[in-house]
């Protein structure tokens, strides 16, 4: 009871600051069955964004009631900012079909207030959908799928203006035919642009020179198994920007990609001047030395703080060098807050070395040997700010053979970190780190660490598809 009156004697004026540490839609909905004035403060952040997940239980049921909610409640609707929709009812009668349809598309009309909308589920998007959100007035963030075929017209999508993120999965031939009226209508506002296909060969450099007058704006871009880009599309995007690219993706391009003259052109012109995140592949065919001997020379002038690197698919034969990521710690220490490597072996040495000399590392995502696992606390204990570690095994040993890293041993790796790691994650799983203080009888004072289940409703940034 002392604690209530405790707590209720805090100025109203903390709670929002207090809320904003909860992160489970769930917690926040018993936050707003507290009283008015917690009601007032909560809800809001229940519906700024919502979202709905394929692994969500009973995500499609949930689907349904969502934009019952936001139909039937404009007051409510009128709070979302963001929409998240990837997962939806697809193989229902028709009736049942007609209902739900209704239903989002009066929901979606009470989103007044909607700032970004993701709908990724492939065969749930139909015109009518993208036709609403048209009417969105505040709408400037847009992901969709992009098989459109006999389920939206795609000539619908130019007629989304002032976007300023825009993303597209799987895109299908005739969706990629918009995008030079699509950038075009856009080309004040568009900052962001992502193609996130599976070996498509729709992308290519015609596509991207097609569109290169119409996103001088561009800070972000992001290409995602485009096989049938070279340096030539990919140039003549990056040459058109204003001022300069922020972000840049590069997986699975063509094989005929010259990371040579790609890294010639861009320091003569200066075009990384402002480059904070790099995402990099290397094939199975590149010659990994002569690659990393041009990607040092792309990057040497560039202000990164984030450096991401795999592979193509599965294949696991490269090893990142010792030189390669001493070069990289050596160029960008000073800046450095993500190291990532996936599917890519790389030493203990190596990691030893990132954690030592980037004073300012928080995320760190690696591709550990077995042998090493022991080596690797002491390591990561280097990094003073390190907050989230994800550990992964190569995927040559195939996923029936990988053998299930114990609980406890995660627990030793991670009770070796310092303070600041509040997350860590190994191959498919991710905890919470947490920290328990504890005052002995003698006085002394001991720090047990345990390891939670993962909250956030966030996807890990380390599982993303396109890492920002």
């Amino acid at each position: 009871m002392d604690w209530l009156a405790q707590f209720e004697d805090l100025p109203v004026e903390l709670l929002p600051l207090i809320m904003q540490h909860v992160v489970r839609p769930s917690h926040l909905a018993t936050l707003c069955l507290v009283n008015k004035t917690f009601y007032g403060f909560a809800v809001p952040l229940l519906y700024e964004r919502v979202f709905i997940y394929a692994w969500h239980r009973e995500g499609k049921a949930k689907v349904v009631k969502l934009f019952r909610t936001l139909a039937e409640y404009p007051h409510l609707a009128k709070l979302v900012q963001q929409l998240v929709i990837r997962d939806f009812p697809k193989a229902l009668q028709s009736e049942d079909h007609d209902m739900i349809l209704e239903l989002c598309l009066n929901g979606i009309r009470n989103c007044i207030n909607l700032r970004a909308c993701t709908w990724t589920r492939h065969g749930s998007l139909t015109s009518r959908v993208l036709e609403t959100l048209v009417d969105c007035a505040r709408l400037s963030e847009l992901e969709v799928n992009g098989q459109h075929n006999n389920y939206y017209d795609p000539r619908i999508l130019p007629k989304f203006t002032h976007l300023r993120k825009l993303s597209l999965i799987m895109p299908s031939g005739p969706v990629i035919d918009t995008l030079p009226s699509w950038t075009q209508n856009n080309r004040e506002t568009l900052q962001y642009l992502s193609l996130i296909c599976k070996s498509s060969t729709r992308v290519t450099d015609r596509v991207l020179q097609d569109i290169s007058s119409h996103v001088s704006n561009l800070e972000y871009f992001y290409l995602v198994g485009c096989p049938k880009v070279t340096h030539e599309g990919l140039w003549a995007v990056l040459s058109a920007t204003y001022k300069g690219i922020v972000g840049l993706g590069m997986e699975g391009l063509s094989t005929a990609f010259d990371m040579a003259a790609f890294s010639e052109r861009c320091n003569r012109a200066g075009t990384l001047s402002r480059l904070r995140s790099i995402t990099l592949t290397v094939d199975e065919h590149t010659s990994l030395a002569e690659w990393q001997k041009h990607v040092l020379n792309l990057l040497a002038n560039a202000p990164l703080r984030q450096f991401h690197i795999s592979t193509v698919g599965g294949h696991v034969n490269h090893r990142l060098s010792d030189d390669f990521c001493s070069a990289i710690v050596s160029a960008h220490r000073s800046r450095l807050t993500r190291f990532s490597v996936h599917r890519m072996r790389m030493s203990i040495d190596a990691i030893a070395d990132i954690c030592a000399r980037c004073t300012v590392l928080e995320q760190l995502f690696i591709v550990v040997e077995q042998n090493d696992l022991d080596a690797l606390g002491p390591c990561l204990a280097r990094a003073p700010r390190l907050r989230a570690v994800h550990v992964n095994r190569p995927l040559d040993f195939g996923s029936e053979d990988v053998p299930k890293q114990s609980y406890d041993k995660i627990l030793a790796i991670a009770s070796q970190c310092n303070s600041t790691v509040k997350q860590f994650g190994f191959n498919t799983r991710v905890f919470q780190v947490e920290r328990q203080v504890t005052v002995a009888e003698d006085g002394s004072v001991r720090t047990e660490v345990a390891l939670s289940p993962y909250e956030n409703p966030e996807i890990p940034e380390q599982f993303l598809v396109v890492r920002t």
